[in-house]
């Protein structure tokens, strides 16, 4: 409980410190956002009034503990694009990127995790190298490739979902999940590949360790020993990696998102990067941050919970 309650105040320090560097990064950004909302033309009774609107003239550590406790209230101001309040925009595009990287997320485990440790078996034989091969290709395929030959195969040619459709969830569930499933396929492939290669290595290290050895030898089914204590020992490095990768699943998202035209975060971000929508901009990427740095404080928990050993050695 100690622990936990120490792992809680750093994510709490770490994401006071992300907010605080992203808030003042973006707001030393050259341009008046006033400026570039009213024109050129804009007189300077109207863009002082506009800055005394979005509160651009007050001192900035007075408007960063403002728009930080606005993350309590749901208070992160108002959109310079849109003119409406920043989370009534980003909370529906939230909840779509949450529901496509926890679709990859599920995929990488109940795929790589059985297939990471059946692999061990083919160390040495001769499916091993098309194993290898394959394996080695899925990583270096990137996922917007990926994405136009599933979009292609599955939607054009097999009309399975129709690309660039909008997504309704409320309108239209199964057509929006299957064009979700698809995109988060596109994120996972690459993720799976590298889960399942750890999983393998590990496993195979953990086979020929002494207590695996002495198991068998006292009769103990060499299935049983895999899937009993081999596979408890092996997901501890596994659950670490698979906190990193719920950090890489969020960066593939974003590039996804623009293949599959899913108005999750990641296409919200890019476009209100481009026309400097600064207010939205801050309140993604503390959002993203937030996420990484959870998935990693899970894991890291989770850890914990699986090895005793990290508990009666007092590490991580």
């Amino acid at each position: 409980m100690k622990y936990t309650a120490k792992r809680i105040g750093m994510l709490l320090i770490t994401m006071v410190l992300v907010s605080l560097l992203t808030f003042v990064a973006f707001s030393l950004v050259s341009g008046d956002p006033a400026q570039t909302k009213l024109g050129v033309e804009a007189t300077p009774e109207a863009l002082a009034a506009l800055r005394h609107e979005w509160g651009l003239d007050r001192p900035l550590i007075v408007r960063y503990i403002s728009w930080l406790g606005g993350f309590f209230t749901g208070d992160l101001g108002v959109s310079y694009r849109y003119g409406s309040p920043v989370w009534s925009l980003v909370a529906p595009k939230l909840g779509l990127t949450l529901l496509m990287c926890l679709m990859s997320f599920l995929l990488i485990v109940v795929i790589s995790i059985p297939l990471g440790v059946w692999s061990h078996r083919w160390v040495g034989g001769a499916f091993d190298w098309v194993h290898t091969a394959f394996n080695q290709l899925c990583m270096a395929v990137p996922p917007f490739f990926t994405g136009i030959l599933l979009s292609y195969a599955f939607g054009i040619l097999l009309r399975v979902f129709v690309p660039g459709e909008s997504i309704d969830l409320g309108a239209h569930l199964a057509r929006s999940l299957r064009h979700l499933f698809f995109a988060a396929v596109c994120v996972a492939i690459p993720r799976i590949a590298m889960t399942v290669r750890m999983m393998r290595a590990t496993v195979v290290g953990e086979m020929n360790k002494a207590y695996v050895r002495t198991a068998i030898s006292r009769g103990n089914d060499r299935h049983g020993v895999l899937w009993g204590h081999v596979l408890k020992n092996s997901l501890v490095a596994t659950v670490t990696f698979l906190g990193q990768t719920m950090a890489e699943i969020i960066g593939g998202s974003i590039v996804v998102e623009q293949v599959f035209g899913v108005p999750g975060l990641g296409s919200f971000l890019v476009s209100s990067i481009n026309t400097r929508d600064y207010p939205v901009v801050q309140t993604i990427v503390v959002i993203l941050a937030f996420w990484v740095v959870l998935a990693g404080t899970l894991a890291d928990l989770i850890d914990r919970a699986i090895d005793p050993r990290l508990r009666l050695g007092g590490t991580k």
